[in-house]
């Protein structure tokens, strides 16, 4: 007799245990060389997408540069999904922008330390398991409508540029695909970002460069404590912000952190993230940061470019950044933005799902899944909130679900003697049950009536008020009805409801 397995919970620490763990890598030299340079790649591409939503948040861009350091080092300790890059991202740029615009710089800062309050009282509160709800169909809308958001957003790098920036994108975009083929050594993205800028400085190309999305800062971050009096008026002024950025943060980083389980056939402790990515928050806005969130572009860079596997590469992503920007920032500064959004493109490709859109795929997914999927892509690429895609991708499932269900429900009518058997065969809900009164012939039927209740379940108060109103029909007929066959459920909830419900 074999033994069931116990269920595994949030609290089931051997499901999180990573693999390989931060001990395997450090005592490892080749899997430490991976994660040190996976970070170092990544610190790189992190530079100039937290100077532009910077730009986007209205606030100088070493504010964006300091909350990716700060993101990234903190997440990479306090995190639930190893190998996930969090920092400055567009979403909650966008979300928040108009507090920096109307209200000033200490509001800004006090409506990110607040959005870190709020998510770890959402994560209190168990909101990570409700990223079990989100359908594949949605999950696939995402990660594809993510895809063509960061690949338009490298447009402008290769449009209305100097010639000279295509050979380079050519150059860049041959690096990736065939570096990995040869050798999976050395990241083929770090190799593609020193190969695009030693040949712009030996031939001195005139290109964009990182220098000319914003200057770089020259100092540590330091201790900032906005001065906000602590007042009803000041909590209602930037709550709704604040609410709003934790929770499209949250909804960016467990669904990016659903696409890494999957990628890496790891599980992920949801939990843990959200909390993590709060206090990630929290502590950004103490140090002057715009705050931020999960960056897929990056993440996919880390995770299936760079091949990293555990925190240390996040953590080293956000080491190097302030290195980079602190230190060495006249020589990033000289990095081509071709050689970067080369990168991100050559990601994009790789990250949208492909088979999704196969035409044997289409033909064989039932038309609702592929409608949905289309829905989510339209929503999130028309608003560019990942987070409102998402809620309007589960909706649309949501509905189509209730709407296939409700049609699952059937009556059938049998008479023996005086006496009428129905058999009711379903789910019973506010849907399919909406219709379960005309399916009864109240005036045909003899003086007896059994309705047979075994083969169906009672889920909810309307169910209960459809059954109330046919024996209603039927005892101003003279007729006698009688339920038979109830499960336990349904006849706790039909005695609790039954003839209290008006």
């Amino acid at each position: 007799m074999t033994t069931p397995l116990p269920a595994a919970t949030d609290d089931d620490s051997s499901r999180w245990r990573p693999d390989p763990s931060v001990r395997t890598a450090l005592t490892s030299p080749r899997l430490l060389t991976r994660e040190v340079l996976a970070g170092l790649v990544v610190g790189l591409a992190l530079i100039p997408e937290a100077i532009a939503f910077s730009i986007i948040a209205g606030v100088d861009p070493k504010v964006g540069l300091f909350s990716a350091f700060i993101m990234a080092t903190s997440i990479a300790f306090l995190g639930g999904r190893p190998a996930m890059i969090s920092a400055a991202t567009g979403a909650v740029a966008l979300v928040i922008a108009p507090v920096a615009r109307e209200h000033g710089m200490d509001m800004f800062i006090a409506t990110v330390m607040l959005a870190g309050v709020f998510q770890i009282l959402l994560a209190v509160a168990g909101v990570a398991k409700l990223i079990r709800f989100i359908p594949r169909s949605v999950m696939v809308g995402f990660v594809n409508a993510l895809s063509i958001l960061v690949f338009a957003a490298q447009l402008p790098h290769v449009i209305g540029v100097p010639w000279l920036v295509y050979p380079l994108l050519a150059i860049g975009v041959a690096v990736l695909v065939l570096m990995p083929k040869l050798t999976k050594v050395v990241p083929a993205p770090l190799v593609t970002i020193v190969l695009i800028t030693g040949i712009a400085v030996v031939f001195a190309i005139d290109v964009p460069t990182v220098s000319d999305q914003g200057e770089l800062p020259r100092s540590l971050p330091e201790l900032f404590i906005p001065h906000v009096p602590l007042t009803w008026q000041t909590l209602s002024t930037i709550a709704p912000y604040s609410l709003a950025m934790a929770l499209v943060g949250l909804m960016e980083s467990l669904m990016t952190a659903k696409l890494v389980d999957e990628i890496t056939d790891t599980h992920s402790n949801k939990t843990r993230e959200s909390w993590g990515q709060g206090a990630a928050n929290m502590i950004s806005g103490l140090f002057g940061g715009m705050g931020g969130c999960a960056m897929i572009g990056q993440t996919m860079i880390n995770v299936r470019a760079s091949g990293a596997r555990t925190r240390i590469s996040t953590f080293m992503a956000g080491a190097f950044l302030l290195v980079f920007v602190v230190v060495l920032g006249d020589i990033v500064g000289m990095i081509p933005m071709v050689a970067l959004a080369a990168i991100m493109m050559m990601v994009c490709f790789d990250t949208f799902d492909w088979h999704s859109v196969r035409p044997s795929t289409l033909r064989m997914l039932p038309k609702s899944e592929t409608f949905v999927m289309v829905a989510t892509v339209a929503v999130v690429v028309a608003t560019g909130n990942l987070a409102i895609g998402v809620v309007a991708g589960v909706f649309v499932a949501s509905v189509l679900f209730v709407r296939r269900v409700a049609h699952f429900v059937t009556v059938e009518r049998t008479v023996t003697e005086a006496t009428a058997h129905y058999t009711v065969r379903g789910e019973l809900f506010f849907a399919s049950s909406n219709d379960l009164t005309t399916q009864f012939r109240y005036v045909l039927d003899p003086g007896r009536v059994v309705i047979d209740m075994s083969e169906s379940h009672v889920w909810d108060a309307s169910s209960v008020a459809a059954l109330d109103a046919i024996v209603t029909k039927y005892e101003a007929l003279g007729t006698s009805v009688k339920i038979v066959g109830m499960n336990e459920y349904t006849e706790t909830l039909h005695a609790r409801l039954s003839g209290g419900l008006g």
